[in-house]
């Protein structure tokens, strides 16, 4: 689909939200999960599009992927581009993906999230990286929440690969689970979302019509993910970090699947309410 053509139907359809527009992003009253956006899902579009976006998902939860913060941006530009999802009412609970496998980047990148305001990185080191970045997790106060990304994934495919590697290590040093690469490696991510316990800082949400079949994604809700048993499971254990809508397809236009997910979700948790 061509870019600009989504782009005009989207500021088009926009309108519509012109009450909204103008006004902070705010979770519905009662919402006791943080569902949020990894801006990733929105990487074909600039960060003010990205931003009237996630406010038509009625969300204040973002997690900031490089696309709508540069690495390379002056800090002048860094602090510009923050207030503007500050000025949006954002809530900035992470960045990334950030790739922490260079050792010679590591401390640029804990300076960028650093200028970004960002609590948490998501992020994909290495072994061999993986006591620096517990170092400066130290230094900087920033928690790292390593993704795990599926069977392609040399490094941290599974929860456990990420539970086992920070298992003695300082406690900000924790998972961000991806149910949707966690099932294409046949693990039940339920399961260890349970067992991380603490250590779960993150959760990535997508969903699969075929479990091992990463071709198969979906809107949240159309898939064949256990996604009730999981909110019901993160209410249990009264988890109290983002659950982050990463929608990795229809990059072109993904606002309709994303807000049908969000509209699933938002189902469940009032089933779940009662």
């Amino acid at each position: 689909m061509n870019n600009a053509v989504t782009r005009r139907a989207f500021f088009g359809a926009s309108a519509a939200f012109g009450a909204l527009r103008g006004l902070p992003a705010a979770a519905p009253a009662g919402e006791d999960i943080k569902l949020g956006v990894a801006t990733y899902s929105l990487r074909k579009f600039s960060r003010t599009e990205a931003i009237r976006m996630i406010q038509q998902l009625n969300t204040p939860y973002v997690s900031i992927k490089e696309f709508h913060l540069r690495y390379a941006s002056t800090p002048e530009e860094i602090a510009a581009g923050r207030k503007e999802f500050l000025d949006a009412g954002m809530k900035i609970l992470s960045g990334g993906n950030i790739d922490l496998k260079k050792p010679e980047e590591l401390r640029k990148m804990f300076e960028y999230a650093k200028a970004c305001g960002m609590p948490m990185m998501v992020c994909a080191p290495s072994h061999a990286t993986l006591a620096e970045v517990e170092k400066l997790v130290k230094e900087f106060n920033i928690k790292a929440a390593i993704h795990n990304h599926g069977p392609e994934d040399k490094h941290f495919p599974t929860p456990q690969s990420v539970l086992d590697a920070v298992r003695k290590m300082d406690p900000r040093m924790g998972l961000c689970i991806d149910i949707g690469h966690t099932a294409r490696t046949g693990t039940d991510f339920n399961e260890w979302i349970a067992k991380a316990g603490p250590r779960l800082l993150d959760v990535h949400v997508k969903d699969l019509r075929n479990p091992t079949q990463k071709a198969s994604q979906c809107p949240v809700g159309d898939g064949d993910l256990p996604i009730v048993a999981m909110f019901k499971l993160l209410k249990k254990l009264n988890y109290q970090g983002g659950v982050m809508l990463e929608y990795e397809i229809d990059a072109d236009n993904p606002l309709p699947g994303m807000t049908k997910s969000f509209a699933y979700m938002r189902g469940v948790l009032a089933g779940l309410r009662g």
